[in-house]
């Protein structure tokens, strides 16, 4: 059995092989992997639409099972922002370091006990024209105010995670491939391996 992750962040196919290498005679492909992948327009209304979009259009493209997933950092007191823009906040040519910055540059004036944030993934398992199984994961924080960490990437250095005193990206892989929103998104897509032979 053939699954493609519909993304090509190195970050993302990483944590995602290292998951669902679990599941028995599955060969897990990335977009580096297959060839002639249409440009996908993320316009969807919310993180669940992305994901659908994004996996049935390589499905379609492939003629393979694929995986895909929308995911971003939710916070409460920028109303929600950055959320399904995470990836492009601040404009299309920012580092994740600057991402980091300009978000912790627009929360300066927030006090501590309102800097409440999540990260959010929803994914979807397609077939060509059918989406065979939805998820959603969610992990619960804070921004910080300042970065903090070497590992992980994206909005990790600032998310100071529930009850921890760590940010993400002062955790190792494996502590994040189990309490992430990814990773709890993605228990979820091995159950459903679990459940039905595809």
């Amino acid at each position: 059995m053939k699954l493609v992750i519909a993304t090509k962040n190195t970050n993302k196919v990483r944590e995602i092989r290292d998951k669902l290498g679990k599941v028995p005679e599955m060969e897990i492909l990335s977009l580096f992997d297959v060839a002639d992948i249409p440009d996908i327009v993320e316009d969807g209304a919310d993180f669940a639409e992305n994901a659908a979009k994004k996996a049935l259009a390589v499905a379609e493209a492939t003629s393979l099972m694929a995986l895909a997933d929308d995911s971003g950092l939710v916070v409460d007191a920028l109303d929600g922002a950055p959320g399904i823009y995470s990836a492009r906040y601040g404009g299309s040519g920012l580092t994740d370091s600057e991402r980091c910055s300009l978000l912790l540059q627009r929360m300066a004036t927030v006090p501590d006990g309102s800097r409440s944030a999540r990260f959010v993934c929803a994914m979807a398992l397609a077939r060509p024209g059918t989406v065979l199984y939805a998820a959603e994961g969610i992990c619960e924080g804070s921004i910080t105010r300042a970065m903090r960490g070497e590992m992980g990437f994206g909005y990790d250095p600032v998310f100071l995670l529930e009850g921890s005193g760590l940010t993400m990206a002062e955790i190792g892989l494996d502590e994040k491939n189990r309490i992430s929103h990814r990773a709890r998104a993605l228990d979820e897509v091995l159950k459903f391996f679990e459940r039905f032979t595809i």
